[in-house]
C-alpha cells in the first residue's frame, strides 16, 4: 500500500474548488486537500459574469452537495433559438430551435451567476475540511516519492500531487515547461448583464452576426447575461463609449422583442483565443480547466470542459487511492490525460470551425450555413444528439457527471 500525502491545488475558481470537494469526499479525511489562491483574501466573490452550467455539470454539483445551495438563484434554459443575419437587417429569421430538455423535466443547462456558485463552493469546501489558503504556489520540487510545494507565504507542503487550476496564463504550466499550441482570434467577448421590460420565459438566443455571435442568456428575473463577440479594436471602442452611446449599440443588436433594455453593470471585454497544452501532465503535476485548454465561447462550453476535467481526474485519483496505488505516479496521471485529450481536441476543433463558419461577411458561407441549420431544424434525432452532446452526456462519462458519488 502506498502512503498518500497531501494534494495541493493551485487556483481556487470553479475547477479548483469543485475538484477539491470531489477529492475530499472520495478520499476521506486521511488525505489533506489544500487549495492555494490569493483571491481567497477577497471573499465574497465579486465576479460579475454568469455561466451556462450544462446538465452533466449540474449533476456533478449535485453529487458534491453544492447545487441545492444555489438552485433557487439559477435560471433553467427552457429553449434556444439561433438566427443568422447582418447587423443592419430589419428582421432576424430563426433557422434553428432547441427545446431545452435532455431528459423529461431536466433542462440541458442552467444559468448561474459566477459569484454565487464560487461562494457556495468555497463555503462547502471549508465545511468539509478542505484547507483554503489565501496565497499562491510559488515553486515546487518533484521527486520519486512526492512533490514538495512551496507557497508564497513560505510554508512547504509535502504532497503526492500538485494540480494546476490557475487559469489560461498558468504559472504552474509555464514552470513545468509545458508548451501550448493555438492562436489568437483577434476577437473579444463583451460581457454585460442587462435588464428588460418583458420576461424572457427562459429562452436563450444566439444571433450570428458578421463580427461574431451575440448571445442572450436568461438570468433570474427580467435580466439576461450577454456574451457579445466583436473584433478586438471594435470591442474596445464599444466598452469605452458613454452610457447613452453604449445603449444605442446594445439596442441595435438586442432588438426590442423584450421591450426597453438597459445595461445593469459595466461592460467588460475579454480577449478570445484558442489553445491546448501539449501535455496535460508532468512529473506529479496535472493541468485542469483553462490551464490545460481555452476554447472560443461560441458554444458556451469553456467552463463545462474544465468541469469534465474535474470529474475525470477525481475519478482516476480516487480509484487509484482505493487500490493502494500512489496517486501521483505517471500511469495514474496518464489515464486522466488519455481520457480528456480527445474530447478536448474535438471540442476545440468544433468551436474553431463554428467561429470560422459564422464570424464572417461571406454571402456564400452564409447560404451554406443557413441551409445546414435549416436541415438540422427539420431532423429531431439530430437535434437531440446535439443537445446531449452539448449537455456533456455522450462518450465515456465520468461517474460525477452522471450524478453518482465517487
Amino acid at each position: 500500500m502506498s502512503v498518500q500525502r497531501s494534494i495541493v491545488i493551485g487556483g481556487g475558481a470553479f475547477a479548483g474548488l469543485a475538484l477539491a470537494l470531489a477529492l475530499r469526499q472520495g478520499l476521506g479525511a486521511d488525505v489533506p486537500v489544500i487549495v492555494a489562491d490569493p483571491a481567497f483574501a477577497m471573499r465574497p466573490s465579486r465576479d460579475p459574469r454568469a455561466t451556462a452550467i450544462v446538465a452533466a455539470c449540474r449533476r456533478l454539483f449535485e453529487a458534491i452537495g453544492v447545487w441545492d445551495e444555489v438552485k433557487a438563484e439559477t435560471q433553467p434554459i427552457l429553449d434556444m433559438v439561433i438566427t443568422d443575419s447582418n447587423l443592419e437587417d430589419a428582421t432576424r429569421p430563426v433557422f434553428l430551435t432547441f427545446v431545452g430538455d435532455v431528459e423529461p423535466g431536466e433542462p440541458f443547462a442552467h444559468m448561474v451567476e459566477n459569484r454565487r456558485l464560487i461562494d457556495a463552493l468555497a463555503a462547502r469546501a471549508e465545511t468539509e475540511g478542505v484547507d483554503l489558503r489565501a496565497t499562491a504556489v510559488a515553486s515546487y520540487d518533484a521527486h520519486a516519492e512526492g512533490i514538495d510545494v512551496t507557497l508564497a507565504d513560505g510554508s512547504v507542503v509535502q504532497a503526492s500531487l500538485l494540480i494546476a487550476a490557475d487559469g489560461a496564463k498558468s504559472k504552474l504550466r509555464q514552470r513545468a515547461g509545458i508548451a501550448t499550441h493555438g492562436w489568437d482570434y483577434n476577437q473579444s467577448g463583451i460581457v454585460v448583464t442587462v435588464g428588460h421590460e418583458r420576461d424572457h420565459q427562459g429562452r436563450a438566443e444566439e444571433h450570428f452576426l458578421p463580427a461574431g455571435p451575440f448571445a442572450i442568456l436568461p438570468l433570474t428575473g427580467k435580466r439576461s447575461s450577454l456574451v457579445w463577440t466583436e473584433r478586438r479594436a471594435e470591442a474596445m471602442r464599444i466598452v469605452g463609449l458613454s452610457e447613452g452611446e453604449f445603449h444605442e449599440e446594445l439596442e441595435q443588436r438586442f432588438g426590442l422583442h423584450l421591450g426597453e433594455v438597459k445595461a445593469l453593470d459595466q461592460p467588460r471585454a475579454f480577449p478570445l483565443s484558442y489553445f491546448v497544452a501539449r501535455s496535460f501532465i508532468a512529473e506529479r503535476l496535472v493541468l485542469v480547466g483553462d490551464a490545460a485548454h481555452v476554447i472560443h465561447p461560441i458554444a458556451g462550453q469553456g467552463l463545462n470542459m474544465g468541469l469534465r476535467d474535474v470529474a475525470a481526474l477525481a475519478e482516476v485519483v480516487v480509484d487509484a487511492a482505493r487500490l493502494g496505488i500512489d496517486i501521483g505516479q505517471a500511469d495514474v496521471l496518464d489515464r486522466y490525460q488519455r481520457w480528456r485529450r480527445f474530447d478536448t481536441m474535438a471540442m476545440g476543433l468544433a468551436t474553431n470551425s463554428l467561429n470560422f463558419l459564422f464570424s464572417n461577411k461571406s454571402s456564400l458561407l452564409r447560404a451554406v450555413r443557413d441551409i445546414g441549420l435549416g436541415l438540422v431544424d427539420r431532423a429531431p434525432p439530430l437535434k437531440s444528439m446535439f443537445i446531449r452532446e452539448a449537455a456533456g452526456l455522450t462518450g465515456e462519462v465520468p461517474r460525477l457527471l452522471k450524478g453518482e458519488a465517487l
